[in-house]
């Protein structure tokens, strides 16, 4: 019985409770104790006259004890923690309540959803602490440059082949662009640029790392030095062709953000692919031109300078033959050319000793002197000139006859 005369109260509830009591009493002004409680004049009026009828009490919320009318149902939220332990087991708040509204139907705030998996004690993917690294500042326009990196990971979980996703994304806006392959390479690399160069155009540099494919390991030949010039890789080689400029970071941190985006990518885009059942590397493409432009559409920012630094191709250049891995070869006197243990026999009088290989991503071959194309066949192996054929006589044994020398002096000691 005596718990029923006990009124609880919070601090801010009794200095409300203070000021009120003071403007009862008329020792302040009604406007002067709204400012002190940071109300209304007319909320004031309400508070006082509640206190006046219902005593002390009257200051208490009258909502507090009562279930809220935005209260979730026990039957979703058990409904809700059943999907995420059969379904989302290993998604973060943030992705498992769009996955629940996208997919069944339950509007859920990824808060509530992460202060429930924590009263039912369900572990859930958490962030790890960042360490502290300076701030770069955004370059201004679109296409100023791109940060370029491959990430190899298993993004089918076993139900395909382990793949490359070569990401790239706008370092100004965010945008991000990207192609799966089987491996991290030479014509991985220029194939993807070659995509992003016939949606976006050319962006004015390239950002990325120092793995051999972006930067050659090669020393200097003494031509290289002579023309005060470093080894190129084919990346390097086709981007110095295209007047696309190149950068090397000296860190993964300094190219945080592609770093970032591979990060986001191997928690969402795995169980993205997993909820659409990709299997193949054709598919896992296809579902990526999908699923790209949704995703720019919600993680892109606008650029601080909205002019755009793509530029066209220029005319005359043949982005297939620049973007290909090129390869000088010698020519032989009988005009073949030995490239990866396969001849080609050259079709026309060719002056040149020797002539540049080129390797297009689609798998072709093609021959070019001084930029033209020479024409060419392929053969098994290299043509092998016929030795003459020798006619030997038959050689007869030689008796010498009765008369020779040696018989007659074997004939003479005998007798």
């Amino acid at each position: 019985m005596a718990r029923k005369d006990i009124i609880v109260m919070s601090a801010k509830e009794v200095k409300r409770l203070h000021v009120i009591g003071k403007l009862v009493e008329k020792k302040i002004k009604q406007i002067a104790a709204a400012k002190l409680l940071d109300l209304t004049v007319r909320q004031t009026r309400r508070i006082v006259k509640r206190v006046i009828k219902e005593g002390e009490k009257g200051i208490i919320h009258r909502a507090r004890g009562k279930v809220s009318n935005r209260n979730i149902p026990q039957k979703t939220k058990d409904k809700v923690l059943r999907l995420y332990g059969e379904r989302y087991f290993d998604f973060g708040p943030t992705l498992a309540s769009e996955k629940l509204q996208e997919r069944d139907g339950i509007r859920i705030s990824d808060e509530t959803l992460r202060l429930w998996l924590i009263e039912a004690q369900i572990p859930y993917a958490r962030r790890k602490a960042r360490p502290h690294r300076q701030w770069r500042e955004r370059k201004h326009c679109f296409g100023e440059m791109i940060q370029i990196d491959g990430s190899c990971h298993d993004w089918l979980e076993e139900r395909g082949p382990k793949m490359v996703l070569m990401g790239y994304i706008d370092d100004a806006t965010g945008t991000v662009f990207g192609r799966f392959h089987m491996y991290e390479g030479s014509l991985p690399v220029l194939d993807s640029f070659r995509r992003y160069t016939r949606r976006y155009k050319l962006p004015h540099s390239v950002y990325l790392d120092k793995h051999t494919t972006y930067k050659s390991p090669a020393k200097p030949t003494i031509e290289d030095e002579l023309n005060n010039r470093q080894p190129q890789s084919q990346f390097e080689r086709a981007m110095d062709e295209l007047g696309v400029k190149v950068i090397h970071a000296n860190s993964p941190q300094a190219k945080g953000r592609i770093e970032r985006l591979f990060r986001t990518f191997q928690d969402r885009l795995i169980k993205e692919m997993r909820l659409a059942n990709v299997c193949t590397l054709e598919e896992a493409n296809r579902f990526l031109e999908q699923y790209l432009p949704v995703y720019n559409r919600r993680f892109s920012v606008p650029a601080v300078n909205i002019e755009d630094l793509h530029r066209p191709v220029p005319q005359g250049v043949n982005l297939n033959s620049v973007l290909s891995i090129k390869t000088e070869r010698v020519v032989r006197n009988d005009f073949t050319v030995l490239h990866k243990g396969k001849f080609y026999q050259i079709c026309e009088k060719l002056r040149a000793k020797k002539v540049t290989v080129e390797e297009w991503v689609n798998g072709s071959v093609h021959i070019r002197h001084k930029g033209k194309t020479v024409r060419y066949r392929r053969i098994a192996s290299r043509p092998v000139k016929e030795a003459p054929k020798i006619q030997w006589r038959k050689r007869t044994p030689y008796k010498p006859p009765a008369s020779h020398p040696w018989k007659r002096s074997n004939r003479t000691k005998v007798a």
